[in-house]
């Protein structure tokens, strides 16, 4: 995931790539070394005599950005900060490269979370034409220029989604071009890619589903305006509990889930125990679709792209409650060996164990799978026996293929990225699919919904 290779000076000892990768991964995501960065930043703000500036940075036409702009009034209200906010233009090709997909995707889940988050996204045939998002980054650059930008953002936002007419006065065209170029110009020298960024001290924080972590470490710093309110801006939702279904609900039927994940992917390590969990307790079918790691199909992942997943992991897998960072990138040989008993561990029903052993090793104790002995640790915690899997260690049994037709299902889903999640529809239901480990949220709740809904031709019946 964040390979780094050295070689050793003239004379000097020699250091394994794989324990080097691990040790500066351990490193830049330690809880000690976050906390030293911050201090520094702290540090250095003082120096110069700065406020406490949190830069975000909007793309006119990006979902996750007019979610994030419904909260820009808040944030300032909340908080003695100085927000900065900034236009940009897309991610490169590198950083996305399914753009297609990830922009049908973002206006599908921008407007499936909406309502959980206390937001709103306009439902609309079809996305903004050029023309449009011109307009709206006209409006938005005289808006920065007059320091309305936060009071503006949500309702030139909800307008270019909704084909209405753009309010608010207008920048001239090489204004907002030359806007959209510095804060290209700003995002790139500090290291991100993306709309919808907050940017703070060092660290980066995406749209409304990371706006909690910014706003603990504001919290932390005292910077909460007395009598602001409790609880985040934005939090994701609660569930609730099955046990108050309906008598006439469906409760007791079985629904199908499909969780699609990559060995490779700190997002899948991530979701993987947390939906076999989700499984269990709530009774359902979990089918595992394992794809093959992006860099292995010859797709290439930026520098800062990399990094930046690499954090931003850490702090997810630490709200979680799962253990992250001694990571020993997986690409390539460790990878193929963990799927080359990957048919054999399904065989002995072992297969959730073996995926989620491999996960655990390679992203959490540092174990280099592409040795026997890291191999043999990850069989024997799965409940294999190594004296069986070392007979099949390093064998093609077809493998790819298989992986291969998971991605292809993928696909046809209009979804290429993992952690993926397929609700299987029962019938007269739809499937439901979603993409992210921070959407495990709506899974559960989409769920809960299919299974308390009132079976058909039975309402106002008694339980069975």
């Amino acid at each position: 995931m964040f390979a780094l290779y050295a070689v050793s000076g003239q004379g000097g000892p020699k250091i394994a790539p794989a324990r080097l990768s691990t040790f500066v991964a351990a490193t830049l995501t330690s809880p000690r070394t976050r906390g030293l960065r911050r201090a520094l930043a702290e540090v250095s703000r003082r120096v110069s005599g700065s406020p406490h500036r949190v830069h975000y940075f909007h793309q006119v036409d990006d979902p996750y950005s007019h979610l994030a702009a419904q909260r820009l009034e808040a944030l300032e209200a909340r908080y003695a900060i100085d927000l900065v906010p900034h236009l940009v233009g897309p991610p490169s090709d590198a950083a996305a490269p399914e753009r297609a997909r990830l922009e049908a995707f973002a206006r599908k889940d921008a407007a499936d979370v909406a309502p959980g988050y206390g937001l709103t996204f306009p439902r609309r045939e079809r996305p903004p034409d050029a023309a449009e998002v011109h307009l709206a980054a006209r409006a938005l650059a005289d808006a920065i220029a007059s320091r309305r930008f936060a009071e503006a953002a949500a309702p030139v936002g909800a307008a270019l989604w909704r084909g209405e007419p753009i309010p608010g006065g207008a920048a001239d065209a090489a204004a907002a071009q030359a806007a959209v170029e510095a804060g290209n110009a700003l995002r790139r020298r500090l290291g991100h890619y993306l709309g919808a960024m907050f940017h703070y001290g060092g660290e980066w924080y995406w749209g409304v589903d990371r706006l909690r972590h910014l706003e603990r470490r504001l919290t932390g710093l005292g910077l909460r305006r007395p009598g602001s309110g409790e609880g985040p801006l934005v939090a994701r939702p609660e569930t609730g509990d099955l046990r108050s279904a309906p008598q006439n609900s469906r409760v007791g039927e079985r629904l199908g889930l499909e969780l699609y994940l990559s060995l490779r992917s700190p997002y899948s390590y991530i979701a993987i125990e947390r939906t076999l969990e989700l499984a269990r307790r709530l009774s359902v079918d979990l089918a595992l679709r394992p794809v093959l790691p992006m860099v292995m199909r010859g797709l290439p992942v930026p520098r800062e792209k990399r990094l930046y997943i690499l954090l931003d992991a850490k702090r997810e897998a630490e709200s979680a409650g799962i253990t992250f960072g001694r990571v020993c990138d997986p690409v390539g040989r460790p990878v193929e060996r963990c799927f080359s008993l990957w048919r054999w561990s399904r065989e002995r029903g072992r297969e959730a164990e073996l995926l989620l052993s491999f996960s655990r090793a390679v992203f959490a104790e540092g174990v280099d799978a592409a040795t026997d002995a890291g191999m043999r640790r990850v069989a024997e915690a799965a409940g294999l026996p190594w004296s069986e899997a070392r007979e099949r260690l390093d064998r093609d049994d077809g493998w790819r293929d298989a992986l291969e037709g998971n991605r292809q299902a993928l696909l046809a889903m209009g979804l290429w990225g993992v952690p993926s999640f397929r609700i299987l529809g029962r019938s007269g239901e739809s499937d439901f699919c979603t993409w992210g480990q921070d959407r495990l949220w709506r899974v559960e709740t989409e769920i809960r919904s299919r299974l308390c809904a009132p079976v058909a031709g039975r309402e106002g019946t008694a339980a069975d």
